[in-house]
């Protein structure tokens, strides 16, 4: 029996930080590989803080090797956390790796995410231009999904982005709880489309949820440096975003940031050439 070709490409929602197992880490695609079909050869490229750039240059050639049957690519996040965020180079890359991998013929997994800002619970003038750059990476991924034909898991959004059982101590990873919610629903979606023929993964975790005393220990130990490290690249930044949303809010005129993030990425995705003249041009 020849057995389906898995390959995890993304950040560390895919390397499954938050959920060890071990002296590794699981996540999701680890639990879903286990249920796409009797024979299963899994391998994991995503790494933690990758952004965009790194699953395009580093990850992609290393999975075109592979030849998946099925290629699972979630990234954008950290995409959102550096003052670099150019949501057309976010889409550019992603058009890129999309159409490398589904050109091969595999099966693309894609998902959009919920926004740093929201799960890191920060104040609301700082949380809005963090969301906003979520919601434009989810868009871009809506319509890149769509084009290219991707099992895409609506993610962003819903019950399980709210209940603290669902996530680790550090408020930015899923705990195994979590996790397990993202493999059963991308299990499901599988099964629809006729892909994963295996027995689905376990909803039922083994490990008790973390004490809410776990974020505050996270935060005064390992989330101090992680903090430190974004706060040094995007800080000056955010601080100038969240003066500008004020200024906006107390204008009444906040709608005109959400037509200007929405008219980037309409132009982001302008500018990619649609699958027909890709191959035209080859």
């Amino acid at each position: 029996m020849t057995a389906v070709r898995f390959v995890a490409l993304g950040d560390s929602l895919s390397e499954g930080v938050g959920d060890p197992v071990d002296g590794g880490w699981r996540g999701w695609a680890a639990l879903l590989a286990d249920g796409l079909a009797e024979s299963v050869e899994f391998t994991k490229l995503a790494v933690s803080g990758a952004q965009t750039r790194d699953v395009l240059e580093r990850q992609m050639p290393v999975g075109l090797v592979l030849r998946p049957d099925v290629i699972s690519v979630l990234v954008g996040v950290n995409d959102t956390l550096r003052c670099t965020f150019d949501i057309h180079a976010v889409a550019a890359r992603l058009d890129a790796v999309y159409a490398a991998f589904t050109g091969q013929g595999a099966v693309l997994l894609t998902a959009c995410l919920p926004d740093p800002g929201t799960m890191l619970g920060l104040p609301g003038a700082l949380a809005r231009p963090l969301a906003r750059r979520q919601r434009a990476v989810n868009a871009v991924v809506h319509a890149l999904s769509e084009r290219y034909g991707a099992v895409h898991l609506h993610a962003a959004q819903g019950s399980w982005t709210t209940d603290r059982a669902m996530w680790s101590a550090d408020r930015l990873h899923p705990g195994e709880r979590g996790y397990r919610q993202l493999a059963v629903r991308f299990h499901a979606l599988l099964a629809e489309w006729g892909i994963a023929t295996g027995v689905a993964p376990s909803a039922g975790p083994r490990s008790p949820a973390p004490a809410a005393s776990a974020s505050l220990w996270w935060l005064a130990t390992a989330g101090t440096g992680w903090v430190a490290r974004r706060c040094a690249d995007l800080l000056p930044q955010l601080v100038t975003l969240a003066v500008d949303e004020m200024r906006h809010r107390a204008r009444g005129t906040s709608g005109r940031l959400d037509l200007r993030a929405a008219h980037a990425v309409s132009v982001a995705l302008a500018a990619l050439s649609v699958p027909e003249q890709r191959a035209e041009a080859a």
